[in-house]
């Protein structure tokens, strides 16, 4: 082998070198409705029956490989008792995506989700906001009319917040991983291929294609199909292609914000799907 061959491999060595962004992730919603549990079944894969209330706020890391980027997911779960609402400013800055929760059995949750929204518009205006349905094993069990009202709510609140609207179960692992695949869909604007559910009384996923979403058709790896009533717990999805940096040359960065691990932090912008184009590939 000659040296301009050798120099040229290490050359495309170099190249391949990892990326890594940061997805600031906060999760909001009244107390002991399974924030805590969802977000532990993503990052873990556990699920502990016995209810354990979070003090303030709790704190995840999920990494995720896409191509030539690792994409770590950082969850932060607020206390839902109103002695925590100081503390909503650490979870909602620099967050791209928002979490908005309720327990699909208790018709109180949601109705508290007008105001969870409100106060975390005031810190954060520019996260993408997803409205999340819990406990759907508990949800199942309701009578029909029951199912019909509170998904017909919840559908209107959705609508009015521009957010997709998601049913999960951290116990029976109900598109658990779904929820963060629709996540990274939206925050870098790419087409979400994670088939939707619109039957009342099923596990509810519904959202809008960005006209802007870019789909290359390109997939290596990935988190595998999974259906209404289970998920895949492998932790690679969908392929994402080389661009997930250069999305995040579309937000506004701030160094302060650095991940522990040297990734860059995604900002929250107007205007935030500007550079997303280059990912240029699929979620699933």
């Amino acid at each position: 082998m000659s040296g301009g061959q050798l120099a040229n491999l290490s050359l495309q060595s170099k190249s391949k070198k990892k990326k890594k962004v940061v997805v600031k992730v906060g999760m909001v919603g009244d107390s002991q409705i399974g924030k805590t549990s969802l977000m532990v079944k993503y990052v873990e894969g556990n699920f502990n029956e016995d209810y354990i209330q979070t003090l303030g706020v709790n704190f995840m890391e999920k990494t995720i490989a896409l191509r030539n980027t690792d994409i770590t997911f950082s969850i932060w779960d607020l206390g839902g008792q109103q002695e925590y609402l100081h503390m909503l400013p650490l979870v909602c800055n620099d967050a791209v995506a928002l979490l908005f929760m309720f327990d699909l059995s208790r018709k109180s949750t949601l109705t508290s989700v007008k105001n969870w929204y409100k106060q975390a518009r005031l810190l954060n205006k520019t996260a993408t906001p997803f409205l999340i349905g819990t406990k759907y094993d508990y949800f199942s069990t309701l009578k029909l009319e029951e199912k019909r009202e509170m998904t017909n709510q919840a559908r209107r609140f959705a609508k009015a917040m521009k957010a997709p609207l998601l049913f999960c179960s951290a116990s029976h692992a109900i598109n658990i991983h779904k929820i963060f695949k629709v996540v990274l869909a939206k925050v870098f604007d790419l087409k979400c291929t994670v088939q939707q559910i619109l039957e009342v009384g099923d596990p509810i996923i519904e959202y809008e294609q960005s006209a802007t979403a870019t789909d290359d058709g390109g997939q290596e790896g990935g988190a595998g199909g999974d259906g209404a009533g289970g998920d895949a717990t492998t932790g690679t999805a969908a392929a994402a292609g080389d661009g997930a940096s250069a999305a995040a040359a579309g937000h506004r960065r701030d160094r302060s914000t650095a991940s522990s691990d040297g990734g860059e932090m995604l900002q929250p912008v107007v205007g935030r799907h500007q550079a997303n184009a280059s990912i240029g590939s699929s979620v699933e």
